[in-house]
């Protein structure tokens, strides 16, 4: 049996959810969500067929600025199945993913899908996590990964992750993150969230909710008993630019000094530094807190603080709390994100002014 491979159009999205409810009870694709990956989604769907009719897809979600792919779903017709055609679409999607400049391929399957698990694991994937509840009928999931680009070993992943509630808490979700991954018996909740958000806040952005300032963040996690470096590239506030009403500048300002008379009575490690040496961080013990540029994910232009989890010879590896789940992504997309060493200096540099910032942890 012989099947062609090619990109699918919206000519294919009715047999795509014919075959998607053919294939799954469950959890499944409609033709909006179809139509959505073929238009807009950051995305590649991929499609069998045999003599015209179809046979198989394989879709794939890109988190871009990173060079992480995500295989979302594999399905196989009835009619086709016994041919290979899971190992077919596997190795094209495989294939489609490093065109792509992806180094790392991960996916998630039931456990107990037993077919899909011994296909996975065949080809070097290998379970990292499992997760209870995960599908619409509560069954739990397996989350498998494989270096495509390369054999390397896996990222650590003694850091845990938390997703940010807010659209502004970024920056204390990466503060819960690096402080449970310092001290395991801490625990990440929602109120202590907004609590650290409250104390590190600037109280105004360019609009809505204000984030949190790099000095803030400092002072919250020196208060909680941690050892703290704090790494700016400018003196006094570094958020001002972006926000044009006198008022709000003037309130910042004083929320900053507060800040900065706060900090010179402790012993946070303050650095005026244009560069971030992560490496040299994390081999210290440090769990450095970085802020970038999130339009080199969303393509919007606004500071969001990310978790540098690890670092290896091509990639640093990050937590981004922001799940976006309007575009079908879930926490895996977001965990130890691998993105190369150039693109990272290229993200944590924010506005006009090329701010850099870092607040690094550790234990006290």
């Amino acid at each position: 049996m012989s099947f062609d491979f090619r990109f699918a159009s919206m000519d294919d999205v009715d047999d795509l959810v014919e075959l998607e409810h053919e294939c799954f009870t469950l959890d499944r694709l409609n033709q909006r969500n179809f139509s959505w990956m073929l238009s807009r989604a950051n995305a590649s769907l991929l499609v069998a067929t045999s003599d015209g009719n179809l046979a198989g897809y394989a879709l794939l979600l890109f988190h871009r600025g990173t060079s992480l792919a995500r295989l979302y779903s594999i399905a196989v017709s009835r009619a086709w199945r016994g041919h290979s055609l899971g190992q077919s679409l596997l190795d094209e999607a495989q294939a489609c993913a490093l065109a792509r400049n992806c180094a790392w391929l991960r996916l998630e399957v039931r456990s107990d899908n037993a077919a899909a698990i011994r296909l996975y694991e065949a080809n070097g994937y290998h379970r990292f996590a499992t997760v209870d509840d995960y599908y619409e009928d509560h069954a739990e999931a397996a989350r498998y990964e494989k270096r495509i680009l390369r054999d390397a070993p896996a990222p650590a992943r003694q850091v845990p992750y938390y997703q940010q509630t807010t659209e502004f808490t970024c920056g204390a979700a990466c503060l819960l993150m690096a402080m449970a991954a310092i001290d395991p018996n801490r625990s990440m909740t929602r109120s202590e969230e907004i609590q650290l958000w409250r104390e590190a806040t600037t109280v105004f952005m360019t609009a809505g909710h204000g984030g949190c300032s790099p000095q803030g963040m400092a002072l919250a996690a020196w208060q909680r008993g941690f050892d703290v470096r704090l790494e700016v590239s400018h003196e006094g506030s570094l958020f001002l630019h972006g926000v044009r009403s006198p008022e709000k500048k003037a309130i910042m300002r004083l929320v900053e000094e507060g800040f900065a008379k706060q900090l010179s009575e402790t012993r946070v490690h303050q650095v005026l530094s244009s560069t971030l040496n992560i490496r040299a961080a994390l081999e210290a013990g440090f769990k450095p807190v970085v802020l970038i540029s999130s339009y080199r994910f969303t393509r919007l232009k606004a500071p969001h603080w990310v978790l540098i989890t690890g670092c290896d010879e091509e990639f640093v590896y990050l937590h981004d709390p922001d799940i976006d789940h309007s575009k079908l992504k879930r926490s895996l997309d977001c965990q130890h994100l691998p993105v190369s060493h150039e693109e990272f200096l290229r993200m944590t540099v924010f506005g006009v002014q090329r701010v850099r910032a870092a607040v690094m942890l550790r234990a006290r």
